[in-house]
């Protein structure tokens, strides 16, 4: 089953990543906080705007999100959960920093 979102929603899934320690004993899920990163899956149609237009998102699927804790609301799809936001809920999109290697001065 697939999911599409109306309008300014997006579908994010969260990107699980397993947790240790810095003397490495592994957290497991139930203790750990949720993650609020995520990748988006689905995103709809865009903002319908007073004036009748309609504004596309900035948003892509593949694009790798950060949101607040609280953020959108859970669904669960095939067993996999999800997340369905506005785009607004969105704080960011994390971007690989290709200048990550500068030289020293």
């Amino acid at each position: 089953m697939q999911i599409r979102p109306l309008y300014d929603r997006v579908i994010v899934k969260r990107i699980e990543t397993q947790r240790t320690t810095a003397s490495g004993i592994v957290i497991p899920d139930s203790a750990a906080e949720k993650p609020e990163q995520g990748e988006i899956v689905a995103v709809g149609s865009g903002r319908l705007l007073q004036d009748g237009t309609l504004r596309p998102l900035q948003l892509e699927v593949g694009d790798r999100v950060l949101f607040g804790k609280y953020a959108g609301q859970t669904v669960k799809v095939d067993g996999e959960e999800l997340l369905v936001m506005r785009e607004e809920d969105v704080m960011g999109v994390l971007e690989a920093d290709a200048g990550t290697t500068r030289k020293a001065a």
